[in-house]
């Protein structure tokens, strides 16, 4: 290469990922190994056969088209992309193996992997950056994109913050026994009481001095007689802030931390009581104690404000939503009381249904309310009228607290959403034997529901039915399938040719619709494929990937997909906010940079690669 062409090379290289990370010297060096080659339009590089050097390849300009071995298309890339990362291993799977096609004039720089080795020698941890496999990009992406700096307490597991002393003991042990372990053997404020192997009891040093002390009772009496039934508990991955949320619902100042039915710690009040400003805690507390629903309405800039403070600290998308959640669900459940305030008792059980983000425990800045009423068998028409007077006032009002109302229209207030127990056994047995487009819209959004308020058993009933009928059904897999792979990812993004062709939001690409909704509806097949009790994302994934739907990489890959893309849209979201704009989901492709570009082709691909995974499994009857 002439000498004279190395300072462009090397400033184009410094202004794109990754090799605007590698220290100057090392890029000079690298910089010095590129060869530069034309191919006309039409013209072809075969990864597979391209000689016993191998090359990482960039295009300087023009558009290259990636197509696997079988003619699908992977990718299409323009300026600034670089291609080739499969190979830099050393090996070659034929299985993987996918030619580049120039679809116009394009110049492209090669750079030898020998060379890229001498670079990862000299500096390791420029390795992750040019990792050959897809989920090693996007987790290096987000190991610079989030910092592993203190969050504050709210967003930590329990598991990190509580205390592993406490006490465990028998029903049919005495009360000075019991008394005895909490107090000289384990030194703990709690004991949790087993009958056999199963939790019955909650006994603390406060309901001893209020019910043993203070009535007199006998000391040699079975724990049983003075302790809290059927205690709540809390598991060892549930974060801080749930824990506290629960605590204040409850009024409790101690839940026992169980996993497979063992008490593993003790999480006391004590343990918030730290040097950390739990600002969502507080939130939440201001909403259980609001008297109506305009006090409500007022908290609105502070729950964006959390949202912004998450956003900015680098928050993990998974935790943005449980925190956003479980705002709303506060929300919700303080509607309710307040509306029941206004109407008097309930005339019969109800359970305050949540579908949609809600229900998933992925709440953000743009979600809108997804409900649903399920009312006790024994309903009669005028209690109908109660609760169509409590969904009015209950999604009003959540609607003045700017969540806004579904546009869809999948509400509690809308009458064919308000019904009793054996009317939505109805629906559910109608929609998944008969999955045509409107009946297969409204099931997709009630396939993920959960009870906020009220008898929460109506929302097991529901799912134990859906099951049932999804067992039954040869058609229903393959109706959700075909639905969530036609509509493909956008690997064409850079080549304007899945942007909004008209309206407001033209030439933008919409990210919730090419991209979150598409992983979402894989989750939802494996989810219900493995009948998984869970509704969010991640967790139906996992299911999947416990249960043998899944392999290991292909579990990893749509994982760091789904969390760099929910990234990047929070960003986005943050970005309108503090220009004081309504954030949304349509973003301009002129405003990435290489970064972006490159790692959201990558997320783009693995969200192709599993669509065919899908069609594969469940798209065949």
């Amino acid at each position: 290469m002439p000498e004279s062409l190395l300072p462009n090379i090397i400033q184009f290289l410094s202004q794109i990922d990754p090799f605007d990370k590698i220290p100057k010297p090392a890029l000079r060096e690298l910089a010095s190994y590129v060869q530069i080659t034309y191919l006309s339009k039409g013209e072809n590089v075969d990864l597979c056969t391209e000689g016993d050097e191998k090359y990482l390849y960039i295009v300087r300009t023009g558009s290259m088209e990636q197509r696997k071995a079988d003619g699908v298309l992977r990718a299409r890339l323009g300026s600034e992309d670089l291609f080739g990362f499969t190979f830099l291993d050393g090996t070659i799977d034929s299985d993987k193996g996918y030619k580049a096609v120039a679809i116009e004039h394009s110049l492209l720089y090669l750079i030898p992997h020998s060379a890229l080795q001498q670079l990862f020698k000299a500096s390791p941890e420029s390795a992750e950056h040019f990792a050959s496999k897809a989920q090693v990009r996007l987790k290096s992406a987000l190991d610079v994109v989030w910092s592993d700096k203190e969050k504050g307490l709210f967003i930590k597991r329990v598991k990190e913050v509580a205390s592993g002393r406490v006490a465990v003991v028998q029903a049919d042990q005495t009360i000075q026994e019991v008394a005895h372990e909490m107090r000289i053997v384990k030194r703990t404020s709690c004991a949790v009481i087993y009958d056999k192997d199963e939790i019955v009891g909650l006994i603390t040093d406060r309901d001893m001095t209020k019910r043993v002390i203070a009535l007199g009772a006998s000391i040699d009496q079975p724990i049983s007689t003075v302790m809290t039934y059927s205690p709540l508990t809390i598991k060892p991955d549930d974060l801080v802030l749930h824990a506290a949320s629960v605590m204040m619902q409850f009024n409790i100042r101690n839940l026992p931390i169980v996993e497979n039915n063992k008490v593993i710690g003790l999480l006391t009040t004590s343990h918030l009581v730290q040097n950390h400003r739990v600002q969502a805690i507080f939130l939440i507390e201001k909403i259980k104690y609001a008297t109506s629903v305009s006090t409500l309405a007022s908290f609105t800039p502070e729950r964006q404000a959390i949202f912004e403070a998450l956003v900015e600290g680098k928050v993990g998308p998974e935790v943005i939503g449980q925190v956003m959640t479980m705002i709303m669900d506060a929300y919700t459940r303080r509607i309710i009381q307040i509306s029941i305030d206004k109407l008097g008792p309930p005339p019969c059980e109800f359970s305050w249904i949540v579908a949609g983000s809600h229900a998933r425990n992925e709440v953000h800045m743009l979600s809108d309310q997804d409900s649903a009423i399920v009312l006790a068998d024994d309903v009669t028409e005028n209690d109908k009228i109660y609760f169509k007077h409590l969904a009015s006032l209950v999604c009003n009002g959540l609607a003045s607290c700017d969540y806004p109302l579904c546009s869809g229209d999948y509400m509690a207030v809308n009458p064919k959403w308000c019904q009793p127990v054996s009317v939505w056994k109805h629906y559910y047995k109608k929609w998944v034997a008969n999955p045509e487009y409107e009946r297969l819209l409204n099931i997709s959004v009630f396939l993920e529901i959960r009870s906020v308020y009220g008898n929460n058993q109506f929302e097991k009933v529901l799912r134990d039915e859906m099951y049932a009928n999804i067992r039954q059904s040869r058609e229903f897999l393959l109706m959700l399938t075909n639905d969530a792979t036609n509509t493909s990812p956008p690997l064409g993004i850079f080549n304007s040719l899945v942007l909004e062709k008209s309206g407001e939001n033209k030439k933008t690409l919409n990210v919730k619709k090419y991209a979150i909704t598409l992983i979402i509806d894989l989750a939802r097949i494996y989810g219900l494929a493995v009948e998984s009790d869970h509704s969010a994302t991640d967790k139906r994934f996992q299911a999947a990937y416990e249960k043998g739907f899944l392999s290991e990489d292909s579990y990893k890959n749509i994982l760091g997909a789904y969390e760099f893309i929910l990234s990047f849209r929070f960003n986005h979201q943050l970005t309108a906010l503090k220009n004081g704009e309504e954030p949304n989901n349509h973003i301009d492709p002129n405003s990435f940079g290489s970064f972006e570009r490159g790692h959201l082709k990558d997320a783009f691909r693995i969200i192709a690669d599993l669509q065919e995974a899908v069609k594969v499994r469940f798209g065949t009857r």
